[in-house]
């Protein structure tokens, strides 16, 4: 289906000023990019004009001076003999403009483009029947010409499927479900009978299969996932009578048979429902019992996880009058889930403004409490609608913009935005209070937050018409009485708003050009200068849109040509070695791959200046299993590929667990490679909870065998391994203290505001100087990205000579670790040269650093730091001007595949408050080896979570605590909650954000492919967030959005604040051949075809019972609309009773319909009837209201009587269901 967008603008059919071909069809549109009073030329805009075939279709599209070179972009689309679209071009950039005319031939430039002789074009082959089906899908690109995307379409045979049962009872106020094995007559021996189920088979590019079981209902019953000839991975998805998503069953629950208690409680979903169809009571793998309390309309209320429940504590949520959160907090008295529903199922809970307010944590709130009065003790956050609070800081906006005034009587006014959040911190009665101002045209232009310390973080912003950034300035104070810090940036753009320049300036120090980008004629990157000319970095993409190269030219040039890095990716070519060892890494193989996976990466870089790399390129090759999991990462020295240092192996369970992992490494002094992990993990379930280590090698996993625990939310409670004794969790299973069993009394702890966002990090230690030893605390902080460090002690004596008990100064990742002993920690005050250094102390508390675009910026030194990164964001190269000037290297690092640095001496932990402790996918390596990632913690060391995934549920195949699905080449996990498709495209010609459901896009250069425009990512699932960074709404992985606030599911297009939402369509569709008759009563008939939300089809037959005074003959063609929002429209939901009044003129006649059932309708006899000639009641009287549904529908053909008007009521069954 194809979309026109027209986001801003206007919409003009002619115009003198463009050279359009008048003797098309077509639209044009235009953005406009500048304030204009008339349509321009000359004006900066987007313009594009689509032009349709006599048919009305889409047959070309011109993307008028679009290119960076100011040449028209045009896309080409045909239709096979059945006006079907099977091929779909890329968009190809012209030699020059025609100013939006036609273009007789788009193809012809194709090769003079980045696309040269590559195949520009997808195809999907279709069955030959009237459904339509695709059968395969072959990509764009040479290489994948013979490598199709194959679709199957079959049933189920006997023995194929097990069959699960939902045995549900009513206990404690809810549906809750036991699990049987089938034994009635539609199973055979556990199992389903042969036909019961659609099956479907998608096998990917390299012969990965994916099958998919659906029953009539279009419920998913199994998604098989095949490893090999004998073992597939097998999730189970379990219904109870009501259609309600009872148990999911995971891979390693299903393989063994049917899942005992144990196995339920360990590794499988469990879902109890109330009387009202709404979640009540959850239990994900390795973690206690979930509860949710919802108020009269259906918002969640309260919430309570196990580490909660034992606490006697719930967490409320309370809304205002519109359904918007107004303040959340924590309930401290306790009660049942079933007592606490008892209490609000009646009420609505909403509380409103108020002047006076209350007091709670030393925090006014101005709200109403009128709902669990003096049972809120804790307030965690507030937000702020429509006006702004009492004390609120005056806009200062330096641009001098107009901004939107909360004075209601004003025409333009703040009603409906969020203005205001305040944050308290969970350790203390401290807040986070950020403001936010609009223009007049709705766009937040400036922030005000001020941090728990008194400081505060402004920033003010110079929008261009289109809403793209001109200039900002950030005004930064950690506390009240220290000095401000100034941040001033400025960009320029091109015709199309794609970046051009990026000016930074800090304090009164000069303007830099922090970067100036150059891009290709398909607007991917091509090129960026850093640092004025400090470094040049070229970028190569395939004809999928995978970034293939960093500076290319330069992998042969014995210097690298003057540049410190250069990096290919191979994804479907090969040039090392397949397996450097069959008989210890047996079928472990590397082979090119065309499904995404990478298999081959090289680089070489300068990590001393003077010192030039070998020539040959150092190179990782890569295996998987058929689950695209990465099985092994050989590392091939230059000098000798075979000798297999830093090379990484793996097994995994059924789940994703890994089992062992396999390491070697070269030491220092050494020349060899050296066995330092050849590890083996044990579990209960998907809890990890002891390793064992063969090598008993310091230099990597510490080793120790001993036990992990975990508290009732899946939390690791400790890893005396590493020397940590106890983890401490916060109620957002974050950590707010780890204990260190070698340090004295020391450890690490954590301050964190109530939306998780990390303030404060405290670690202490004990330090002996010539007469005493003392406690050192080591802060620091996080205040909006800018990195504060300071250090206070306890005790007495002198500190001039500190010798002993440095443990958690220095690096814990295994890299700092060798035969030699233990490296020195570098601490951020003194920088060594890579490869060496001494220690230095943090020299005062100022501020050390804070990010920029390209990097960061070393306050202490004034010194900018630019930054190589791979394809997944990690940190390969730092360099900067030292004082003289002149490039230098501050630090470089190489990386196993899940994570672990290579061995090196410069490559420590660098102590708290350095920006080199920013390393794997750019996260914060912390004291203890792990990396924070917000949500979670990684250890790199074992490739895992030591927590429970918080989207466990959206992956329900995978271990919730498996890292980035196995498969850390491809994927990056953003913040511990998912793993997020890598390949990411950058939308830099409008400042519109738009999210588009696409069920069969799973990566970004499929997007691309599809002819989506201006990819940024593409993932399974997603989130929305305001300008305050709060979640207000998930996108789900059945394309369907949930707001979070009111805990309701919808579909359709939608603007949410300011991001356009284009969701799955939950509405199907109809078309028939009917013949219905009526003189007084009568009969008829319709035959035809149903599509459903999901776009699978199936013929239906209905009879049909009419009362009137006419008959009729003829083509119908209808919309389906759910009734209930949430809902997907499936073909099975078409079965049933339905009702419909239908009426026209001449020929034509239009019909509105519904589902209808007796037994759902009221006692009231005479109501009960009446209902049946009700518009307004179809569709809200089916057996499952879920699957109730409307239907617009019109109709062409001949008939004749004395009254147009005639009523129907159906019976229909659909083909299979």
């Amino acid at each position: 289906m194809k979309k026109i967008i027209i986001p801003i603008g206007m919409l003009i059919t002619q115009s003198v000023f463009a050279q359009l071909t008048s003797t098309e069809n077509y639209i044009q549109s235009k953005t406009y990019l500048e304030a204009v009073t008339t349509t321009s030329t000359t004006a900066r805009q987007i313009e594009t004009v689509q032009y349709f075939d006599g048919l009305g279709r889409p047959k070309q599209i011109v993307n008028v001076k679009a290119s960076p070179l100011g040449r028209d972009v045009a896309t080409k689309i045909e239709y096979d003999g059945f006006g079907r679209q099977t091929i779909d071009y890329l968009p190809v950039p012209q030699s020059g403009t025609q100013n939006g005319a036609i273009i007789p031939d788009p193809l012809a430039n194709a090769a003079n483009t980045p696309y040269g002789s590559e195949k520009i074009y997808s195809e999907k082959i279709l069955e030959s029947s009237p459904l339509s089906r695709i059968q395969q899908q072959i990509q764009v690109g040479n290489d994948w010409a013979a490598k199709p995307v194959k679709f199957q379409y079959e049933v189920n045979t006997i023995g194929e499927v097990k069959k699960f049962v939902a045995t549900t009872s009513w206990l404690n106020g809810e549906i809750q479900s036991q699990l049987n094995p089938a034994t009635d007559p539609d199973s055979e021996n556990g199992n389903y009978k042969a036909g019961q189920l659609y099956k479907n088979v998608v096998t990917d590019e390299d012969e990965n299969k994916t099958i998919e079981f659906k029953n009539g209902r279009g419920q998913t019953i199994l998604v098989r996932k095949v490893l090999s000839a004998t073992e597939n991975a097998d999730t189970y998805y379990v219904y109870n009578e009501y259609d309600q998503l009872a148990f999911v069953i995971p891979p390693l629950a299903s393989v063994s048979g049917f899942p005992d208690l144990s196995t339920l409680d360990k590794l499988c979903y469990q879902y109890h429902y109330d009387g009202r169809n709404r979640l009540v009571e959850k239990k994900l793998p390795g973690k206690g019992w979930e509860y949710m309390v919802y108020d009269k309309t259906d918002r969640l209320i309260l919430t309570q996880d196990a580490n909660l429940k034992l606490q006697n504590k719930w967490i409320i949520t309370k809304y205002d009058q519109l359904g918007r959160v107004a303040y959340t907090g924590f309930l401290t008295t306790g009660g049942g889930r079933v007592g606490r529903q008892n209490e609000i199922n009646n009420l609505v809970i909403a509380e409103e403004r108020s002047t006076t307010g209350f007091t709670r944590n030393g925090m006014t709130v101005y709200y109403t409490d009128t709902y669990f009065v003096g049972e809120v003790q804790t307030i965690l956050s507030v937000n702020y609608y429509d006006t702004y609070p009492q004390g609120s800081p005056a806009a200062n906006n330096q641009f001098s913009e107009a901004l939107l005034t909360d004075n209601m009587a004003q025409p333009r006014n703040t009603k409906g935005l969020p203005l205001a959040s305040y944050v308290k911190n969970i350790e203390d009665d401290n807040w986070t209070k950020t403001f936010t101002w609009y223009d007049t045209r709705g766009r937040a232009i400036e922030t005000h937050s001020i941090n728990h310390l008194g400081g505060y973080t402004r920033t003010e912003s110079k929008l261009h018409f289109a809403g793209v950034a001109q200039n900002t300035v950030t005004r930064h104070l950690r506390r009240v009485g220290e000095p401000e810090v100034t941040v001033k940036e400025r960009f320029n753009y091109d015709s199309q708003n794609r970046l051009l320049k990026h000016y930074h300036q800090v304090d009164y120090w000069p303007e830099q050009l922090l970067v100036e980008n150059s891009y290709n004629e398909l607007s991917q990157l091509k090129n960026k200068v850093v640092g004025g000319n400090l470094q040049s970095i070229d970028y190569a993409y395939n004809i999928r849109g995978w970034m293939t190269d960093i500076n290319p030219a330069q992998m042969s040039l014995p210097d690298l040509g003057g540049k410190l890095f250069t990096y290919k990716i191979k994804y479907n070519q090969k040039n090392g070695t397949t397996n450097p060892d069959q008989a210890q890494f047996p079928g472990k193989n590397v082979k090119p791959m065309y499904n995404g996976n990478i298999v081959e990466v090289d680089w070489r870089a300068v990590e001393s200046l003077g010192a030039n790399p070998p020539l040959e390129p150092k190179r990782y090759g890569y295996a998987y299993d058929g689950l695209n999991r990465l099985t092994a990462g050989y590392y091939q020295n230059p000098n000798n590929p075979w000798s297999k240092e830093n090379t990484e192996v793996m097994d995994y369970d059924i789940n994703g667990n890994i089992t062992n992992m396999y390491r070697t490494s070269v030491l220092e002094n050494n020349t060899t490679a050296t066995l330092i992990d050849k590890l083996t993990y044990n579990y209960t379930g998907n809890k990890l909870t002891s390793i064992n280590d063969i090598a008993n090698n310091p230099s990597g996993y510490e080793g120790g065998g001993n036990t992990i625990t975990y508290d009732p939310n899946g939390n690791m409670e400790n890893m005396v391994d590493k020397k940590i004794t106890s983890i401490k969790y916060n109620f957002l299973n974050l950590p707010e203290r780890m204990e260190i069993s070698n340090l004295s009394g020391g450890g690490i702890g954590y301050k964190y505001a109530a939306d998780g966002t990390k303030l404060q990090k405290i670690n202490s230690m004990m330090e002996c100087g010539i007469q005493n030893c003392y406690t050192v605390n080591t802060i620091s902080d996080y205040l909006d990205g800018f990195q504060y460090v300071s250090r206070t002690t306890t005790g007495g004596g002198s500190t001039e000579l500190l010798v002993a008990s440095r443990e958690m100064s220095k690096a814990m990742e295994v890299q700092a670790y060798s035969l030699n002993g233990i490296i020195g920690p570098i601490d951020p005050g003194i920088d060594p040269p890579i490869g060496g250094g001494i220690i230095g102390e943090v020299k005062d508390e100022n501020l050390v650093f804070f990010p920029i675009a390209e990097g960061y910026y070393d306050y202490k030194k004034d010194q900018y730091i630019y930054q190589y990164k791979d394809h997944l964001g990690n940190v390969r190269i730092s360099f900067g001007r030292n004082s003289a000037g002149a490039l230098e290297i501050v630090d470089a690092n190489d990386y196993y595949p899940f994570g672990m640095n290579h061995l090196k001496t410069g490559n420590a932990f660098y102590g708290q408050g350095s920006y080199k402790n920013y390393k794997y996918n750019g996260k914060e390596l912390q004291e203890t080896g792990m990396y924070d990632y917000g949500a979670r913690m990684y250890m790199a060391d074992l490739g895992r979570w030591g927590v429970v995934d918080p989207l466990a549920e959206k992956m329900t195949r995978y271990s919730p605590y498996n890292y980035a699905f196995n498969n850390p080449l491809r994927f990056i996990d953003p913040d511990g909650r998912q793993a997020k498709d890598w390949i990411k495209m950058v939308d830099r010609e409008t400042n519109k954000t738009t999210v588009t459901y696409d069920p069969n896009i799973t990566t970004a250069a499929q997007a691309k492919d599809a002819n989506y425009k201006n990819v940024d990512s593409v993932g399974k699932t997603g989130e929305i967030t305001n300008s305050n960074g709060k979640v207000t709404h998930t996108l789900n992985a059945d394309g369907s959005v949930t707001n979070v606030a009111e805990n309701s599911s919808t579909y359709g297009s939608s603007d949410i604040g300011g991001v356009q939402v284009n969701a799955a369509d939950n509405t199907g569709s109809f078309w028939s051949f009917s013949a219905n008759f009526a003189f007084g009563g009568g009969a008829g008939f319709s035959f035809g075809q149903v599509t459903d939300s999901n776009k699978e089809t199936d013929f239906f037959f209905s009879l049909n019972g009419n009362l009137g005074l006419s008959a009729s003959a003829g083509f119908e063609k209808g919309l389906i609309t759910p009734t209930d929002s949430g809902h997907k429209f499936v073909n099975s939901d078409f079965v049933g009773e339905g009702r419909a009044i239908s009426g026209g003129a001449g020929p034509f006649s239009s019909s509105v319909g519904g589902t209808f059932n007796r037994t759902k309708s009221p006692t009231n006899a005479l109501i009960r009837t009446s209902d049946q000639f009700n518009p307004g009641s179809f569709g809200r009287n089916s057996a499952d209201f879920k699957a109730g549904y409307t239907t617009i529908s019109t109709s062409a053909g001949s008939g004749v009587g004395v009254s147009p008007v005639m009523w129907t009521g159906s019976k229909t069954w659909v083909r299979g269901k």
